[in-house]
């Protein structure tokens, strides 16, 4: 949660500050920024990179609202499996950290949600993998809208959790 200075002006924040992250025990090296921009009710994911280019995630939504979902995949974790989600909106500024070993989806909650999100390794097709978003082992609660997910071809195909590479 970034310390947001406002006043008449507008506001001023820090996205991302090195230092202050490592302090908090994230010391990744991030070197691709992605931006992504979607509609109400656009649902992406469950997406991850596997070995040997597995990417963590600093997402924030800089414009509207989403519902970031994070789940566990690590396969030795007592944990596997497990997901979380926040509200992250350009109102809370909020960021979620999603560390190698997690896979990343989010579902649009306003129309033109922007999502701006660094990564530790470079996207590599051939360790580009996902899970499908509506598993029933996993189980995420996506909110609900007035509206029909829109999804994906690939993310509508994409393996359950038990029978995905990892």
């Amino acid at each position: 949660k970034p310390k947001v200075l406002s006043d008449s002006r507008g506001i001023f924040f820090e996205g991302y500050k090195k230092s202050l992250f490592v302090a908090n025990g994230i010391t990744e090296d991030f070197v691709q920024d992605n931006y992504s921009m979607s509609s109400l009710g656009v649902l992406r994911g469950l997406h991850y990179q596997s070995h040997p280019y597995p990417q963590s995630k600093l997402v924030t939504c800089v414009v509207g609202k989403i519902f970031d979902v994070a789940v566990d995949i690590r396969t030795n974790s007592p944990t596997f499996g497990h997901w979380v989600g926040y509200e992250l909106s350009e109102e809370s500024r909020y960021m979620l950290y999603i560390p190698v070993g997690f896979a990343h989806g989010f579902l649009a909650l306003t129309d033109n949600a922007i999502l701006s999100y660094k990564v530790s390794q470079e996207y590599s097709k051939e360790c580009d993998f996902g899970i499908k978003f509506n598993d029933p082992n996993i189980n995420i609660n996506w909110p609900k809208l007035p509206t029909e997910y829109i999804i994906s071809d690939k993310d509508r195909t994409q393996p359950l959790l038990q029978d995905a590479t990892l």
